[in-house]
């Protein structure tokens, strides 16, 4: 893959749209990985630093949350804090007793929340929301629905999670720390490999290749491709007066 193409592409598809639909800010949840970080300096390289807007949505305490300040301070774009703690307190608060307590579920809550966070900021500032989320991820359904999969335009749908590193390296801009960083989803403690069982490079293999080199690992992909079909879709219409 040619990154810098790929990385201008990119930029000039985000300012096209931006002067067909007639906006000119972006909001982007920062979250201090390669997704975000990339995301956002295409945003800023296309739009202006001055139109990129970064939230920060820790869920009370987040111990990478240096990472954020540190991408935002770097591109010299405006960032804000909304700190979702309360609000997911308040509705595990509101539940109890009514609905039995579900660890997924729980976890499922936060990028819920920050999606809207950042629909609130994003109608309140004028601005367009940024989906962050890599095929990878997309393709094993490793995505909130309702959550990170709604935005207003899908910045790194059709880029592998292997890619999405390969264009962050062409930006000097960035620090290279945060392209390279560990994926985690910041809510369960562990890493999104650990959690998927799964490596970004099997998986990339797997759609580039058309295999991950490994029969079962494939199985695997294929599995969680088919039983997550419904997070990439729009939601089923029932038609009473289709036959």
């Amino acid at each position: 893959m040619d990154a810098q193409m790929i990385r201008d592409r990119l930029v000039e598809k985000i300012r096209n749209l931006a002067q067909r639909q007639g906006f000119s800010k972006v909001v982007i949840g920062i979250s201090g990985g390669k997704d975000s970080t990339v995301s956002a300096a295409l945003c800023a390289r296309a739009l202006g630093k001055e139109n990129v807007i970064g939230i920060m949505m820790p869920d009370g305490e987040q111990a990478d949350i240096s990472d954020s300040i540190e991408l935002c301070e770097a591109l010299g774009i405006t960032h804000f804090t909304i700190n979702i703690g309360d609000m997911h307190k308040a509705l595990l608060a509101q539940a109890e007793g009514q609905i039995p307590f579900s660890r997924e579920s729980n976890i499922n809550v936060g990028p819920r929340l920050r999606m809207t966070s950042l629909r609130y900021a994003a109608q309140a500032l004028g601005a367009r929301v940024v989906g962050t989320g890599n095929l990878s991820e997309s393709t094993v359904g490793y995505c909130t629905k309702d959550g990170d999969t709604s935005c207003d335009f899908a910045l790194l749908l059709k880029l592998t999670s292997m890619e999405v590193v390969e264009v962050g390296l062409t930006m000097p801009e960035i620090p290279r720390h945060l392209v390279v960083k560990t994926p985690t989803d910041g809510l369960s403690g562990m890493s999104d490999e650990e959690k998927m069982g799964i490596t970004y490079q099997a998986i990339h293999d797997y759609i580039r290749n058309g295999s991950s080199g490994d029969a079962a690992t494939d199985e695997k992909i294929l599995k969680m491709y088919k039983a997550s079909a419904h997070k990439r879709s729009m939601p089923l219409v029932i038609d009473p007066f289709e036959e």
